[in-house]
């Protein structure tokens, strides 16, 4: 059952040339945004113990995501991608954080909802990503992938209904996804996720 909702805009073809440009700057960033992810789920847990409907499939998405990370590094390896270089802070995601309210149980929806969204548009922006490649090993990769994170973007919006109702959450939901929209509008071209 799909619980997230759709994304409010497309992501500019502009974007995907610019990908393809500098794949290998794409694959660091990648690669980062999937250990942040796992980093993420498991935060989650240190910071809310106490709910323990979620640790379980926050352990799965962690784990998900620490293999993802592997994966892109094997990546990375293969084509002598520089793991050692400074990525960039992610202008997208510093944005979307600003979003949250600033404390208590808002706060909470609003990272299990905040964390869905960027899983819809790296779905999205993966998917992208496989089309545009040629036939091979990594456009099998990056089709793997997109099929896999696509559930991402529906889980974390599960949790947030443990605890809060339907209309909260959707109705958030939609300011969020809304303001998520304008974000990327005006986001300056990267070879990045985001």
């Amino acid at each position: 059952m799909k619980h997230s909702i759709d994304l409010k805009c497309e992501t500019s073809p502009e974007w995907v040339k610019t990908v393809m440009a500098d794949f290998d700057t794409f694959l660091l960033d990648h690669a980062d945004c999937e250990r942040k992810a796992s980093a993420m789920a498991m935060s989650f847990i240190a910071k809310y113990p106490d709910r323990k409907e979620i640790i379980p499939e926050l352990i799965e998405t962690a784990v998900e995501e620490l293999e993802h990370f592997q994966l892109v590094f094997d990546v990375m390896l293969k084509r002598g991608v520089d793991v050692g270089m400074e990525i960039e802070k992610d202008p997208y995601v510093r944005q979307l954080l600003k979003l949250s309210h600033s404390s208590g149980e808002k706060r909470f929806m609003d990272k299990l909802l905040i964390a869905s969204v960027i899983e819809c548009r790296g779905t999205e922006r993966f998917k992208l990503i496989a089309e545009a490649l040629e036939e091979g090993e990594l456009k099998d990769f990056y089709k793997m992938l997109w099929t896999v994170e696509a559930k991402h973007g529906n889980v974390f919006v599960k949790m947030a209904l443990e605890y809060f109702s339907n209309e909260e959450v959707y109705s958030r939901l939609e300011e969020l996804m809304l303001e998520e929209a304008k974000i990327v509008e005006n986001l300056e071209l990267r070879a990045a996720v985001h």
